[in-house]
């Protein structure tokens, strides 16, 4: 893989509209895929803001009309905004693309990043981003004095979490030693490059949450680095540790086409 750099874009008080940073990833992709720039990992905070990947469904949506700004990537609805890394890289990949294989090294670097702060990470099979993981079940709280047999997330097709209080809220998920997200991943590849990328929660007020289906899993709920800490962790010092590690795993990675399976004739 080519030389990857990095574009620090805007943070805290010059935090950078969404919208702008949509454009800026347009434009970027462009240069890349024209060989005009190497590969290029943009990196910000978002004020706050709700973005939906092409599946999210209706009823994941904030229920009091709060705008979402829908966008071209995959995965479902999500929150962005202060306290949370932003990054967007831009690469130049060989076709046909290994979408999955582009996500998994995304994963690893920030699994490595939140490991540098002591804190243990991991994938969940069958969701994509990077997770803290919670008690064995029958070790678990039980919800509304319910035993977890009857969690009516899981049996209620018509429960609302966002409508039963804050024990079923997606930023208590810790509270209730529940798996919980510290970092969500939505790309899209066009042309064989890449836009969009993921999302670390450093020290974001996670009550932004509560107001959707994060990345539309009901079962479990989000976290951040400051929560499982139990400190004051800032961008300002994960920032340089996710460039590092971004750049070790994504400037090593051997990229190979993704392999098609041919019917024999």
């Amino acid at each position: 893989m080519s030389e990857l750099r990095f574009v620090r874009m805007g943070f805290g008080a010059e935090a950078v509209e969404y919208q702008e940073a949509w454009d800026e990833q347009r434009r970027v992709h462009a240069a890349r895929f024209a060989d005009e720039i190497p590969d290029t990992c943009l990196l910000l905070e978002h004020p706050p803001v709700y973005t939906a990947g092409r599946r999210t469904a209706p009823d994941e949506r904030p229920l009091d009309g709060t705008p979402v700004i829908d966008v071209d990537r995959g995965g479902k609805i999500t929150w962005h905004g202060p306290g949370q890394l932003v990054g967007y890289p831009i690469q130049k990949l060989p076709r046909p693309v290994d979408v999955v294989a582009h996500v998994r090294r995304l994963e690893e670097a920030l699994i490595r990043t939140c490991a540098e702060f002591g804190l243990e990470t991991t994938r969940v099979e069958g969701r994509s981003g990077v997770w803290v993981l919670g008690d064995p079940v029958e070790q678990r709280p039980s919800l509304g004095g319910l035993s977890l047999d009857f969690d009516p997330r899981l049996t209620d097709e018509e429960f609302d979490p966002r409508l039963n209080g804050p024990e079923y809220a997606p930023s208590n998920a810790g509270q209730r030693r529940e798996d919980r997200k510290i970092a969500a991943i939505g790309i899209r590849v066009a042309k064989g490059v890449t836009m969009h990328g993921f999302a670390l929660n450093v020290n974001p007020d996670n009550a932004w949450f509560d107001k959707i289906i994060p990345c539309g899993i009901r079962d479990a709920g989000v976290t951040s680095l400051a929560n499982e800490l139990g400190g004051d962790v800032t961008i300002g010092e994960v920032l340089p540790v996710a460039e590092r590690h971004l750049k070790d795993v994504l400037e090593s990675a051997e990229l190979r086409p993704r392999e098609i399976e041919r019917t024999p004739a």
